[in-house]
């Protein structure tokens, strides 16, 4: 049984995804590209002793199926259909690109289909009332926890996704001014967005970059906004663990960690009465739906809505008197 790939296909791979890397996608989406690939690659030598070139729509069709009854033997749980789904699409986008490399005449998988999406359920995982619940239990932790505040109110106020607050840099901030902002540059497949700040998500991030961050940086500290004790700059997952603690210790059971405070953040805009289309902007999608064209709201109306609707831009800035507790 083959455990890998061969020399050729792992040739092919980097090739395609320096491909990719130039079409603008981040490196992160470029590496689940690959290891997505090499998956299918293993599974074509396993089940079909077929290569790179060899592929049709029945093995393609046959791949399918198995994601869909795949069980990890770890787990015992079976992949979910957004998995499956990009998973399939990922080898239906590389086949596609093989012919444009030359590496084959014609692609094989052209009327090939990806399962299908499953309906997005809509649903706020936290009340605003947890929010806040869960944004108090960080006062307990000194220095770290006033770090850990900044980050769960950037979650939560700037609804950026996991890597992207891992990957933000002191020149992506502007705390000084009336109009503080967030610029997310490496956003999820390399868009980039314009995020107002508001008083509370503001005074927190500055507190910690004036408190917390000189302690914590180092030689080897990058220009990385947050930093974890040795200086370093967070990975995504030590950012995950990091809300999850909070989470649990607020008795808040979401499985969602990093996102739960990002999609809770749009369904309470949402019950605030934002648009769809300022929240398409805010959260960073490219379409609102498979069906709706994509419009481009400007920096000006996302500020007005988020000043009218959004729970953290509603409240006034805490007192210095908020950083009892962290700074002791």
């Amino acid at each position: 049984m083959h455990k890998s790939i061969t020399v050729f296909e792992q040739s092919i791979l980097e090739s395609y995804g320096e491909r990719r890397l130039a079409d603008g996608y981040s490196v992160n989406t470029v590496e689940k590209q690959s290891n997505n690939l090499q998956l299918f690659l293993i599974w074509l030598h396993t089940q079909t002793q077929q290569c790179l070139t060899g592929v049709n729509q029945k093995h393609f069709d046959q791949y399918k199926v198995y994601l869909c009854r795949y069980v990890s033997p770890k787990t015992h749980a079976k992949l979910n259909p957004t998995t499956c789904r990009k998973r399939a699409t990922d080898v239906r986008t590389f086949y596609k690109e093989l012919m444009f490399m030359g590496i084959l005449k014609s692609n094989p998988l052209q009327n090939a289909k990806s399962p299908k999406a499953p309906k997005p359920v809509v649903r706020a995982l936290l009340t605003q009332e947890q929010v806040e619940w869960l944004m108090s239990q960080t006062v307990d932790f000194g220095m770290y926890g006033l770090r850990d505040r900044a980050i769960l109110e950037c979650y939560y106020g700037v609804a950026a996704r996991r890597m992207e607050l891992a990957e933000l840099t002191l020149k992506d901030i502007q705390l000084e001014g009336e109009k503080c902002f967030v610029l997310v540059e490496k956003g999820k497949g390399g868009k980039g967005r314009y995020i107002p700040l508001y008083p509370r998500t503001a005074f927190w991030l500055s507190q910690y970059l004036k408190h917390v961050r000189p302690k914590l940086a180092s030689l080897c500290s990058s220009l990385h906004v947050f930093l974890d004790s040795r200086g370093k700059k967070f990975n995504g997952a030590q950012l995950s663990r990091l809300v999850r603690k909070y989470l649990l210790m607020a008795g808040l059971d979401v499985g969602a960690a990093c996102n739960a405070l990002r999609h809770s953040a749009a369904t309470h805009l949402m019950e605030h009465g934002a648009n769809v289309r300022d929240i398409q902007e805010y959260l960073g999608h490219s379409d609102i739906s498979t069906t709706q064209v994509y419009l481009t709201v400007t920096q000006l109306q996302l500020r007005k809505t988020l000043s009218r609707c959004h729970p953290a831009a509603l409240s006034e800035a805490p007192k210095v008197l908020s950083l009892k507790g962290y700074l002791d």
